[in-house]
């Protein structure tokens, strides 16, 4: 496939997308960022704003194996991964076998995953670095593509579990989805209560976007530009920001792992574009997704209704 089929089959995507999801073309954006960079996402936004409807309305675009799981507060870390059976073969000889579990798929919606205790959430951490699963001493690999795509109802709202900073880490993007607009809305009412259903056309395999995500890092990005990335991120840390609010807000900056996801997100929104080559405002535009949730704010910052967005906000001004 030529460098231009590529980028029209992902524009053709996101079409496809539009056709079900109404508005929320940003966050659509970052998912398919998050698709071609490789990474996983995490998407947050109270009940009823579409977020699993978006996730499966991708799944349903892609010739990729596709595997929901509703993360609940009795989900068994077996329950993702898999668990070993005791099984007779033709012999007559019994030993075990291991049956996998629904993580075992392309595409993984992980719904609602701060409903479940961080012991199964923690059950997601080799998978989403080393797209790879242990079990009883054996390690299984995960088909490429491998992408996880989490949703959750804000922390504050009753029966969650906050998940833990590792975890969070490992997700490249941390997608805010928040109320349409009016005349958005009113589209949404008029064509979900009608009896006329619309269907997404197949467009990318496998071997499409594994192309796509070599693409990714083929894409330019000038040494200012990664000069300013690496500065970025390292003024969030306390210990080496020469900043005084960061020092006065910020308790746990953000790792090196930022600067590579801020890089290699900014490539994936050029090439969304048809640019192949990374220009400031694309950076700027992804440090908040990156960033919010690599920023631990203090109790301080809290009381003053200040949280790592604005903490991003204000670096974007000063760096």
């Amino acid at each position: 496939m030529s460098v231009n089929k590529k980028l029209a089959s992902l524009q053709k995507l996101k079409k496809e997308l539009q056709k079900v999801i109404v508005g929320q073309e940003e966050v659509i954006d970052q998912i398919l960022i998050t698709l071609i960079a490789g990474g996983h996402a995490l998407l947050e936004g109270v009940p009823g704003l579409a977020k699993t409807l978006m996730i499966r309305t991708l799944a349903q675009t892609l010739s990729l194996p596709f595997n929901r799981i509703q993360f609940t507060p009795d989900l068994m870390p077996s329950d993702i991964i898999g668990t070993e059976v005791l099984s007779e073969n033709e012999q007559g000889q019994r030993g075990f076998r291991f049956i996998k579990g629904p993580i075992f798929a392309s595409i993984i919606l992980a719904d609602e995953i701060n409903r479940t205790p961080p012991k199964t959430q923690a059950a997601l951490l080799e998978a989403m670095q080393e797209k790879a699963v242990t079990y009883a001493g054996q390690r299984y690999k995960l088909q490429a593509p491998f992408l996880i795509l989490a949703t959750q109802n804000p922390i504050e709202q009753s029966g969650t579990y906050p998940l833990p900073e590792a975890q969070l880490d490992r997700f490249l993007l941390y997608i805010k989805i928040d109320y349409p607009n009016e005349q958005e809305e009113f589209q949404i009412l008029s064509q979900t209560t009608g009896s006329q259903e619309v269907n997404v056309d197949k467009v990318l395999d496998g071997e499409s976007i594994i192309a796509l995500q070599k693409l990714v890092r083929e894409v330019t990005i000038s040494d200012p530009l990664i000069r300013r990335v690496n500065q970025l991120v390292r003024a969030s840390r306390p210990k080496t920001s020469k900043y005084d609010f960061v020092k006065e807000w910020v308790s746990w900056g953000a790792g090196p792992r930022a600067g590579q996801a801020l890089i290699l997100c900014s490539k994936a929104k050029a090439l969304l574009a048809g640019k192949y080559a990374v220009v400031p405002a694309d950076i700027e535009a992804l440090a908040y997704p990156v960033l919010r949730h690599r920023i631990l704010v203090n109790f301080k910052a809290e009381s003053e209704g200040i949280d790592a967005d604005k903490v991003v906000q204000e670096l974007l001004k000063k760096v």
